[in-house]
């Protein structure tokens, strides 16, 4: 028998038999459900064996209108520092950053392409990769994805790619969202072939200008399996229509294109100066759902500068002897 976990604001209950889950979902319906064997937590909703039926076929993503994306499984790896292992069937493929790959096995063979690898092999012409590479420019990334393809027969072929820092391996599914999703520019880790990767414009200035991840940020498009990578612990949050949540700017990792993103200044002039937290605010406005990480990259990175030696000086806490006493100690140099 199936054992059942639930998800209400990132607070997770279970595990539960499927009588006793059922029950929980029809009391409640607005959270999300998982059990062994389900590739990602999926909106109860959208669940037929807790809904005890069978749930209506949505209708196809945008991107899916020709040939879809290539059905890749996988596992995820560690807790702190996690890494993804994918496995292909012959005659699949998953694209990648630059830099992202862990390890393969040697029926995997590994090409850079020009482009999102969206077109690749499925008869895109020279503008298609063109225009994908021209987007992946705009976004701040190199012109060249590379792709791993299971080029041998018979069984299937691994092949891993492992997060850039410390955080956590979102998996999804984007057939579940529409087929859209809308992230941070640097979240992306890798996908299966087929997904798009384009570029999408903040439409107010003060969000462009202020917004944590300026003008342009990442839209991932298709009906395939993507990974992304956030700093620290990630939560999820889904914001009914015109429920409203506040947060730091570098904090807000994805959402669906059914949320409003906007800016907000966090208070009064005092609040600006020493409040700490910034000047403004990512104001996040439902219907949709959000994905928020605790430790943005650029809070860790900032938070290294400072603790670095700097020359003339030191940052150590306690004692003012303490800067004399790692220099006698070998720790630090001149």
């Amino acid at each position: 028998m199936s054992t059942w976990y639930l998800s209400y604001n990132g607070q997770q209950t279970g595990p539960f038999e499927l009588a006793t889950a059922a029950a929980q979902a029809k009391s409640n319906p607005e959270g999300y459900c998982w059990r062994a064997g389900m590739n990602e937590w999926l909106p109860i909703r959208a669940c037929a064996e807790l809904q005890g039926g069978s749930m209506p076929v949505p209708a196809p993503p945008p991107a899916a209108a020709g040939r879809g994306a290539d059905v890749i499984d996988y596992r995820i790896y560690g807790e702190d520092m996690q890494f993804v292992e994918i496995e292909l069937d012959p005659g699949e493929s998953a694209v990648a950053e630059a830099g992202a790959l862990m390890y393969k096995e040697a029926s995997v063979q590994m090409e850079t392409i020009f482009g999102d690898g969206s077109h690749s092999g499925q008869g895109g012409g020279f503008m298609d990769k063109l225009l994908g590479a021209g987007k992946r420019v705009i976004t701040g990334e190199s012109l060249f994805i590379t792709m791993f393809s299971h080029a041998g027969q018979g069984s299937k072929a691994k092949v891993a790619f492992a997060a850039p820092y410390p955080g956590t391996i979102i998996p999804l599914s984007l057939s579940n969202y529409r087929g859209r999703i809308i992230c941070q520019k640097d979240s992306f880790l890798c996908a299966a072939r087929g997904v798009t990767m384009g570029i999408f414009f903040q439409k107010k200035v003060m969000t462009a200008l202020f917004g944590g991840e300026g003008f342009i940020m990442q839209k991932l498009e298709g009906d395939g399996m993507v990974f992304m990578h956030a700093g620290g612990t990630v939560i999820e949050r889904e914001l009914q229509a015109g429920e409203r949540l506040d947060v730091d700017t570098g904090c807000v990792v994805a959402l669906t294109d059914s949320v409003g993103f906007d800016v907000k200044p966090v208070g009064g002039i005092k609040s600006m100066l020493f409040g700490g937290e910034g000047v403004f605010l990512a104001q996040l406005t439902g219907p949709g759902h959000v994905w928020l990480q605790s430790l943005p990259f650029s809070r860790m990175a900032g938070r290294m500068m400072a603790a670095a030696y700097q020359k003339g000086g030191t940052r150590d806490e306690g004692s003012v002897l303490g800067g004399l006493g790692n220099i006698l100690s070998g720790d630090r140099g001149f």
